[in-house]
């Protein structure tokens, strides 16, 4: 697996324990970052990234993210394989579910590089997502709060669906 960075950024921890999780579903040695800490220069200077973010209050990225996405989409991405996972409240913010990943999906969409990871929506009870494109989310939804047991499974299956995609 070529040089692979896991990006998060995480308000109460919970997109943080995700990419640690991811990490170790991956296996090898896949650098975990902060957003916060992370420059342009930063994310060109690997092949794969797997970036993670919660949805806040309306709709609103994870304020590391709101920092940050101007640095992602100034980064050359061509080439480079990514793949998104959110956190979002399927039943207090239905109608925002996870609209932070679509938003760091709107950010990478144009930028020369291959997406993989998209979930089918089967199996998710929201009303509207700004992560659903075609039909599919762009990357894995996750519900902390109301659905945590289902995690482990849906990051493992998640994982093994790109997983041999990767640079």
């Amino acid at each position: 697996m070529g040089k692979t960075a896991i990006v998060f950024g995480s308000t109460t921890g919970n997109t943080e324990s995700v990419a640690e999780m991811i990490a170790e579903k991956l296996g090898g040695d896949a650098s975990i970052l902060n957003v916060d800490d992370m420059s342009s220069s930063d994310f060109e200077s690997y092949d794969n990234l797997i970036l993670g973010t919660s949805t806040w209050g309306s709709g609103d990225l994870q304020d590391d993210w709101e920092g940050s996405i101007d640095d992602l989409e100034s980064a050359d991405l061509n080439g480079k394989v990514i793949a998104l996972f959110g956190l979002g409240d399927a039943e207090s913010y239905s109608d925002t579910f996870v609209d932070g990943m679509g938003k760091v999906y709107e950010a990478v969409k144009d930028k020369g590089c291959t997406l993989v990871g998209a979930v089918d929506t089967d199996g998710y009870d929201y009303e509207e997502s700004e992560a659903v494109v075609d039909g599919k989310f762009v990357g894995l939804p996750l519900d902390q709060d109301n659905a945590d047991d289902e995690t482990e499974d849906r990051v493992t299956n998640w994982v093994e669906s790109f997983k041999s995609l990767l640079k």
